[in-house]
């Protein structure tokens, strides 16, 4: 098998690995990777830490691998880069392999207060501040970030919760029931990478347009009443609901683990939230396993990352 970047790391090629999963697990010191990857093992999987990009295409270009495969990978590494990471998993993605971005992050407090609990200094600020740090390498993961396929903030979760979680998204087991992320987004930025199913609201009365109501976000309850007043937003809630319902099962059934819905509007704070928020509510209450991500939100309050204490990196 061969999974080599050409010359503008556009293509690769593989042979024999393509059967089994590849977790990719990253995101800022003292976030919980090795926890993460501690619950990955947990689960079967192969894990190794600290895993060197250059690395990565030499692992896969091997026999075909025996069981679900989890690496850690690290801004510590000498050959760490973004885009190059970037550039790794969309390769790896064209070429057959199913491979999931796990970006582990917590507010940047509690990565404060977890560098000043075990005394230790940030990789990336020896000399300097934990928050020097924090922040640089927020700014070095932000497009990493931007791409993953799953996010979890650690800031209020014990190493158990966090295993917990973990177990939720990649347990391998046969009994396992699909998981559903619903992502909300500003259609100005551009479509998130890794949609399954796309629904526009842009049609829906914009909130926008209300001095009383513009500073709000659809996670108030006075934004998710306007929007839902509109006499449009029943009928759409109603059939994007019945379709979900019909196809998570037959997903489900094929073996799909993972399925992302997006929710778009212009500027990704009102419409998008606040259907995406009611879509994601009425599909747990029916028993599915589902995760919320808003994007246009997530970016005007970024957190800097980090776990409790003993979670480790």
């Amino acid at each position: 098998m061969t999974v080599r970047p050409d010359k503008d790391g556009a293509t690769l090629r593989m042979g024999d690995g393509r059967s089994a999963r590849v977790v990719l697990v990253t995101g800022p010191s003292g976030a919980g990777r090795s926890t993460a990857l501690a619950a990955l093992e947990d689960l079967s999987f192969e894990t190794i830490d600290n895993m060197p990009l250059s690395l990565v295409p030499r692992l896969l270009d091997g026999p075909r691998l025996s069981q679900p495969l989890a690496l850690g990978l690290d801004v510590r590494n000498r050959d760490f880069d973004a885009q190059a990471m970037l550039d790794l998993v969309d390769g790896m993605v064209r070429a057959g392999i199913s491979a999931d971005l796990l970006y582990l992050e917590a507010r940047t407090d509690v990565l404060q207060r977890r560098y000043s609990e075990t005394r230790r200094r940030h990789p990336l600020a020896p000399a300097e501040s934990a928050l020097h740090g924090i922040e640089r390498e927020a700014d070095l993961l932000a497009p990493v970030r931007a791409r993953a396929d799953l996010l979890i903030d650690t800031s209020t979760l014990r190493p158990q919760d966090l295993k917990t979680e973990i177990g939720r998204w990649f347990d391998p087991g046969g009994a396992q029931r699909l998981a559903v992320m619903v992502q909300s987004f500003s259609y100005k930025r551009g479509m998130p990478r890794g949609l399954d199913m796309v629904f526009d609201c842009r049609f829906l009365d914009n909130p926008y347009w209300v001095d009383a109501l513009r500073d709000l976000d659809g996670r108030d309850p006075r934004i998710q009443s306007f929007v839902a007043n509109d006499t449009r937003y029943a009928p759409f809630f109603e059939k994007v609901n019945d379709i979900l319902c019909f196809l998570l099962p037959a997903y489900s059934a094929e073996g799909k683990s993972y399925l992302s819905v997006g929710f778009g509007c212009t500027g990704g704070r009102h419409r998008s939230v606040a259907t995406a928020l009611c879509i994601a509510k009425a599909l747990g209450d029916t028993g599915w396993d589902v995760s919320v991500r808003h994007h246009e939100l997530d970016m005007k309050h970024r957190p800097g990352g980090g776990l409790s204490s003993g979670m480790g990196a």
